[in-house]
């Protein structure tokens, strides 16, 4: 790419913004020329807004961000004037985040974003780039329904479901056809750390709102397919997923423990051979986020463990383990991926590569 594309980050203050800032240093296509947040942040540097509740660790604060303004991330023209397209990692209920992704839209603005608000709107595609990035061709369906030439809204799925649809993924030559998937997420899935979460020290919580229906239902939209006409995406019908989620003292890394049964009969070897086998456009493109190796099998009895695993790849690729036969469904398997890099901010950053390689995200005039 001869010229770096100029990002607008709204929600940039929060963890997952904070995770998009760190992950887009130095980055060789995008370059952040714009933070903004809430109103409360809006008029300080982007240093001062984040000072006391910078939440990745050691690393810091990057020097091209530190210095900027924070705009008011509901000025739509404020910040569409300054950038080429915009990451949304805003924090407002669904309405409202729907409603200022699409403003950004009309204003010719592209839209990656890190929200469920969008996930089920008919032609929004909803992508993780080596599974389905064929699902991007609905964005000309979505631009005439918007009455835009170059804005538009594409998101990235939600973070738990990353540990195993990618494995599901590998393995559709052998027809899923039941899932249930139980996981064990990272308190930074809630952007918080461990020391701003005293509720998890020592305790594990049963319930995350809307984290089940969001794990059942959204694997069949990245498996669905464009309708005929390419105007909207229909979800697939199989495999049927059921689901439990549960908050554990984690910071990140979320891991899943899932059984799956299937319409053929694969042996171990072939399950193996098909998750190290598999890859996809990103690695085709050899697109600057994307993982040389997608999916790793480990073959020791307790791996994948977040201590040894969750950093694969720069926190991009998945791990799997724990591959054996079940006495109630076929397989059962122990998946872990990273929730704030492949589950949130890297992925999200992964797709805007996608769409630039394709077309999808240019210079504006």
């Amino acid at each position: 790419m001869s010229e770096k594309l100029k990002v607008g980050i709204i929600g940039a203050t929060g963890m997952v913004g904070q995770r998009y800032v760190t992950l887009l240093a130095n980055h060789p296509w995008f370059e952040v020329t714009t933070v903004a947040a809430s109103k409360r942040s809006a008029g300080k540097t982007y240093g001062e807004a984040v000072n006391g509740r910078w939440k990745m660790g050691e690393t810091p604060i990057p020097e091209a961000v530190k210095d900027l303004t924070v705009l008011d991330a509901e000025d739509v023209d404020a910040v569409a004037s300054q950038v080429d397209f915009i990451f949304s990692a805003i924090n407002l209920d669904k309405a409202d985040t729907r409603k200022l992704e699409d403003e950004y839209a009309k204003h010719e603005i592209p839209v990656v974003s890190n929200n469920s608000a969008h996930r089920w709107t008919p032609d929004v595609p909803m992508v993780v780039p080596e599974i389905n990035p064929d699902h991007i061709e609905v964005i000309k369906a979505q631009q005439e329904r918007l009455g835009t030439q170059r804005g538009f809204v594409a998101v990235k799925p939600n973070c738990s479901i990353q540990s195993y649809t990618p494995a599901i993924a590998a393995w559709q030559k052998f027809e899923p056809t039941q899932v249930l998937a139980c996981t064990y997420q990272a308190i930074s899935g809630a952007g918080k750390t461990l020391e701003t979460a005293p509720e998890i020290q020592n305790n594990v919580i049963p319930y995350i709102p809307g984290e089940e229906a969001k794990s059942e239902d959204e694997p069949l939209k990245i498996f669905g397919h464009l309708d005929s006409e390419k105007k909207e995406i229909v979800k697939a019908q199989s495999p049927v997923i059921t689901s439990q989620c549960l908050r554990v003292p984690v910071l990140y890394g979320h891991t899943v423990a899932t059984f799956i049964n299937f319409k053929q009969n694969p042996s171990k070897e072939e399950l193996v051979e098909a998750l190290q086998e598999y890859s996809g456009v990103p690695q085709e493109l050899e697109l600057p986020s994307a993982p040389r190796q997608f999916i790793q099998y480990l073959n020791d009895d307790d791996r994948p463990q977040v201590r040894y695993d969750v950093n694969f790849e720069h926190g991009m690729g998945i791990s799997i383990g724990r591959l054996r036969p079940d006495k109630i469904f076929d397989w059962k398997f122990v998946g872990l991926s990273h929730n704030t890099a492949r589950g949130a901010a890297g992925g999200a950053i992964e797709l805007a590569e996608l769409l630039a390689a394709k077309g999808y995200l240019e210079p504006r005039d």
